[in-house]
């Protein structure tokens, strides 16, 4: 890795698969990295860590612990990870929300659980939560429908192709100020891959966190989308994404957009086809951001884990593919 990007301030914003795929591409160089976690997902074990227990979820924070630990902590990843199989109320809840459920009643709070969290396991950066805010993602549609929590959103009952409308968070939320601290600080701020409007947006509605993006001098990365996602962005193009960014960010808000351009398997693709899923067309032109495109897709398909209640992504990006392309884009320091 060149000097100059050594200790390089990067910012990586979303949730789940996706950011954990990033920083696990990234850990792996001199970097000061840090996640910044939306606070919103309200299925699977989430849904009892918020209902039961008081507190918010823990889902995406602990795939940010598992990217971001060390290496010689496998162990302790592997622990995390672990998925429950059996036991009435413990089936398809990991080992690594309870072990956050627990350090929170130990220690009396959920940000410290959060902190010790990253002690333990070691990790190379830090993980914030977006917010502290007790808050909910709201979705109206283009037909008048309201549906209450990411999960219903994520994984609709309703038809899938119906376009969203308005999003929003009831109630507001007020960003974390470290995390705003760390937006202002960084030199790239990476957003994306992940589902548009329930990993991306519920960052972006907190209160602060898009101004705070707009007064940074980081350069802003976002990361397309591999497909696109039934329920949320039916029939989306790179564009259409994009859109819906520049709604909440304002005009001439990004950088640099990566767009993978290899093709995805037709076995992959037969699948995807069956859940009303498609690839994101490359629609970009010239524009005011700089569009990278590249094979940045990990040729391996993903596995799912059977006690896993929720729907997972077949493909992803290649961690390793990214991180290079992000840490070409690290501006120089004077």
């Amino acid at each position: 890795m060149s000097p100059k990007n050594s200790n390089k301030k990067i910012v990586c914003l979303g949730g789940g698969t996706g950011t954990s795929t990033v920083l696990s591409g990234l850990k792996k160089y001199p970097l000061d990295l840090t996640a910044i976690v939306a606070m919103t997902d309200s299925g699977g074990s989430n849904r009892i860590v918020r209902d039961e227990f008081g507190l918010l979820p823990t889902s995406d924070l602990r795939q940010c612990f598992v990217a971001l630990a060390d290496d010689s902590e496998q162990s302790l990843r592997k622990l995390f990870l672990y998925r429950f199989s059996e036991g009435k109320g413990l089936k398809g809840m990991t080992f690594g929300n309870l072990f956050m459920i627990a350090l929170t009643d130990i220690f009396g709070s959920q940000i410290e659980a959060i902190k010790k969290t990253g002690q333990i396991l070691k990790i190379k950066g830090k993980v914030l939560p977006v917010t502290l805010t007790n808050s909910n993602l709201v979705a109206i549609y283009e037909n008048g429908r309201k549906v209450f929590g990411e999960h219903f959103i994520d994984e609709p009952k309703h038809d899938g192709k119906i376009k969203i409308k308005k999003i929003y968070l009831q109630p507001k939320a007020k960003a974390y100020p470290e995390a705003i601290k760390s937006i202002l600080k960084a030199d790239i701020v990476v957003m994306g891959p992940g589902d548009l409007y329930t990993s991306l947006m519920p960052n972006l509605l907190v209160q602060g966190v898009a101004s705070a993006l707009k007064e940074t001098k980081a350069k802003i990365v976002c990361v397309l989308n591999l497909m696109t996602r039934y329920g949320q962005t039916y029939g989306f193009s790179a564009r259409d994404h994009l859109r819906v960014l520049e709604e909440y960010l304002g005009e001439n808000c990004l950088d640099f957009v990566l767009v993978n351009s290899a093709s995805v398997p037709k076995a992959v693709l037969n699948k995807y086809k069956k859940k009303h899923e498609f690839p994101v067309a490359d629609d970009l032109k010239k524009d005011y951001f700089k569009t990278i495109r590249g094979d940045f897709l990990n040729k391996k398909a993903a596995g799912k884990v059977a006690e896993d209640v929720l729907e997972r992504s077949l493909i992803r990006h290649d961690q390793n593919k990214l991180a290079k392309i992000i840490l070409s884009l690290c501006p120089v320091r004077n």
